[in-house]
C-alpha cells in the first residue's frame, strides 16, 4: 500500500491553522486511499483549530494514524477523544538495561532493575503495545480484587522493544531471598503459598480474564499425532473433564514473579493472568521448579538463581503447605497430576523436526514424553479438592486441623459464634477419630470444608478405621445430678446440639461423618 507521511512542526493554533491545512491538503490530494501517517515528533502545541485539521483528514482518509506524539500533545488528543476514534501513538523515551540485574522473567518478557526505586519489564514481542495495555488492565483488575501488585506508570522503549516501568523500592524477588537465605525456606514457603491461596480464592467477574483451560486444551491438542492415539485421547479427556472455574490463576507463578518490598509481598508479571482450576497453575509451577531442569540441572540455576535440589525442596514444601497436608501419598498424587499438565506444556514446545532440535532438546522431549505416558496410565482425573486436608489422626494434630477449618470459615465470612461452635464440634470429632478409629495402630483422617449457597458450612471427616457410628450412642441425660451422671458422652451430644445437621455413613471402607452449620 502507498504511504504518505505528513510532518507537523512547532505550534498549530488559530493563527496558522489555515496555512497548515492547505499544506496538508496538497500532500494528500489524489492519495486518499493511501496510508496517511501524520508524524508529530516535532509538534509542540495544538489547539482545537489544529485538531479540526486532523479530524477532516481522518474523514477524507480512513486509513490514517498519528505517530510520535509527545506526552503533552497526547494528553490533548486523549481528553478530546481522538485516541478513541483514530490510531494515535506516543513517542516513548528510551531506557537502557545494559548491566542491569534481572529480577524477574516470564513467558512474555524480562524484568530488570534500573535503579534502587525502579524496574522495567521488557517485552519479547517487539510490537507489544497491545500486550502492555492488556497487562495494565488486568493488573488494575487484580489490585481492585485485593491482590497486591505493582501498576506500570510509564511505557518506554528499550532497544527495538517496548517496556513498562514500575516503582518497586528496594524490592527483592523470592528467588533472590531463597538463593541467599536458604535457611529461611520455611518462611519463604509460607509467604509464597499464602499469596498463592489468596490468588486462587479470588473470584473474577465473568469475561474479565481468559479461561486457562482453553489454552491448556490447545497444548494437549498439539500433541495429536505425536503420542499413541489411545494416550492422546485420554490426555485430552483429562483436560476436558476439568470443570470451568472463575477463580483467579496467575499463569506463571514462581519465585521470580513474587517480590518482597519492605514487609509487603507483591505479585508481578501479570500478563498471564487468567481464571481456571488450580491444577493448571500447579503444572506451570512444577515446570519452573523442576520440569524445565530435569534433564539439565543448570537450567534452574540460570533461571531462578538456586540449584535443582533447592528447587525440588521448595516445590515439595510449597505443595505440602498449599494442600494442607504432610501425607506423602497425597502430595505425590497432586504433584503427579501437576506433572501431567507441565509435561504436556513443555513437550509441545519441542514438536519440531528432529533436525531442528539440539541434542539436549531431543533428550528433554524424550524424558518428558516417557514420564507423561506413564502418568497418563496412572490417573483417571486431574482433579483434587483444594478445600481438603489429610493428616495423621493424632491428637497433637488438632491445632493444624482447626487452623485449616478456621481459614475457610474466615474466608466465608462466618460469624464468630458459629465459628466457635464449629470449632468445638470439629475438636470432638477429630479427637474421637484420633483416640479410637485405628487403635492400636495409626492412620489418617481427611477433613473437607465446603460452603454452600444457602449459605451453610459443611465439614466432612473421613477415616478408614474400624466402623463406628457415634450418632448411635444414646444422648446423656443432662437433667441428672452430678452424683448420678456418667463421665463422658458429652462430645457428640454437644456436636448434635450446636450443629444444624449431623450425619454418618460407612461406605467403601470409610467412616464418613458430616457436619452442617447454617450461617
Amino acid at each position: 500500500m502507498d504511504q504518505v507521511t505528513i510532518v507537523l512542526k512547532g505550534r498549530i493554533d488559530s493563527t496558522n491553522a489555515s496555512d497548515v491545512e492547505e499544506n496538508v491538503k496538497a500532500q494528500i490530494e489524489g492519495k486518499e486511499k493511501s496510508l496517511i501517517i501524520i508524524d508529530a515528533k516535532d509538534l509542540e502545541y495544538i489547539s482545537s483549530a489544529g485538531l479540526r485539521i486532523i479530524l477532516r483528514v481522518k474523514k477524507t482518509c480512513s486509513n490514517m494514524k498519528v505517530v510520535n506524539v509527545n506526552s503533552e500533545v497526547y494528553e490533548i488528543f486523549d481528553m478530546t477523544g481522538f485516541t478513541q476514534m483514530m490510531d494515535v501513538e506516543k513517542v516513548y523515551r528510551t531506557v537502557s538495561v545494559d548491566g542491569c540485574e534481572v529480577v524477574g522473567r516470564g513467558a512474555n518478557g524480562t524484568i530488570y532493575r534500573v535503579d534502587q526505586d525502579t524496574v522495567v519489564k521488557v517485552y519479547n514481542n517487539a510490537d507489544a503495545l497491545e500486550d502492555i495495555q492488556h497487562e495494565r488492565e488486568v493488573a488494575r483488575l487484580a489490585l481492585i480484587l485485593g491482590i497486591p501488585t505493582a501498576i506500570s506508570y510509564d511505557v518506554v522503549r528499550v532497544g527495538d522493544s517496548y517496556a513498562s516501568m514500575f516503582e518497586l523500592l528496594n524490592a527483592r524477588s523470592f528467588s533472590s531471598l531463597l538463593a541467599n537465605n536458604v535457611e529461611d525456606i520455611d518462611w519463604i514457603v509460607k509467604e509464597f503459598v499464602d499469596l498463592l491461596k489468596k490468588i486462587h480464592s479470588t473470584e473474577v467477574p465473568d469475561g474479565k480474564l481468559p479461561d486457562i483451560k482453553t489454552r491448556a486444551l490447545g497444548w494437549a491438542e498439539q500433541l495429536r499425532g505425536y503420542l499413541p492415539d489411545d494416550k492422546e485421547d485420554k490426555l485430552i479427556s483429562l483436560f476436558k473433564e476439568v470443570p470451568a472455574d472463575n477463580h483467579m490463576i496467575h499463569g506463571d507463578y514462581h519465585t521470580k514473579n513474587v517480590m518482597l518490598q519492605g514487609d509487603e509481598v507483591l505479585l508481578i508479571d501479570m500478563d498471564t493472568l487468567a481464571v481456571g482450576h488450580p491444577i493448571f497453575e500447579l503444572g506451570s509451577m512444577y515446570n519452573a521448579f523442576q520440569g524445565y531442569s530435569e534433564n539439565n540441572h543448570q537450567n534452574i540455576i540460570n533461571f531462578q538463581g538456586y540449584d535443582f535440589e533447592t528447587g525440588a525442596r521448595f516445590w515439595h514444601k510449597s505443595l505440602s503447605a498449599y494442600l494442607g497436608t504432610t501425607i506423602e501419598s497425597k502430595i505425590k498424587e497432586v504433584g503427579d497430576k501437576a506433572r501431567i499438565v507441565g509435561y504436556t506444556r513443555m513437550i509441545r514446545r519441542h514438536l519440531r523436526p528432529d533436525n531442528e532440535l539440539t541434542e539436549e532438546d531431543r533428550a528433554e522431549r524424550q524424558l518428558w514424553t516417557d514420564e507423561l505416558l506413564e502418568l497418563i496410565d496412572k490417573y483417571d482425573t486431574l482433579l483434587f479438592n483444594v478445600c481438603e486436608m489429610e493428616v495423621e489422626a493424632l491428637v497433637e494434630n488438632l491445632p493444624q486441623v482447626q487452623a485449616f477449618i478456621d481459614k475457610h470459615l474466615e474466608a466465608a465470612g462466618c460469624p464468630m459464634k458459629a465459628q466457635m461452635q464449629i470449632s468445638l464440634a470439629a475438636e470432638e470429632i477429630f479427637v474421637n477419630i484420633a483416640n479410637y478409629a485405628y487403635r492400636p495402630d495409626k492412620g489418617n483422617a481427611i477433613v473437607r470444608v465446603e460452603v454452600s449457597e444457602e449459605p451453610a458450612v459443611h465439614i466432612t471427616f473421613v477415616d478408614r478405621g474400624v466402623p463406628y457410628d457415634p450418632l448411635a450412642k444414646e444422648d446423656p441425660d443432662v437433667t441428672l445430678s452430678a452424683e448420678r451422671r456418667k463421665i463422658g458422652g458429652l462430645g457428640i451430644f454437644l456436636t448434635k446440639k450446636t450443629m444444624d445437621d449431623v450425619t454418618y455413613e460407612y461406605k467403601d471402607g470409610q467412616n464418613i461423618l458430616k457436619l452442617k452449620k447454617n450461617l
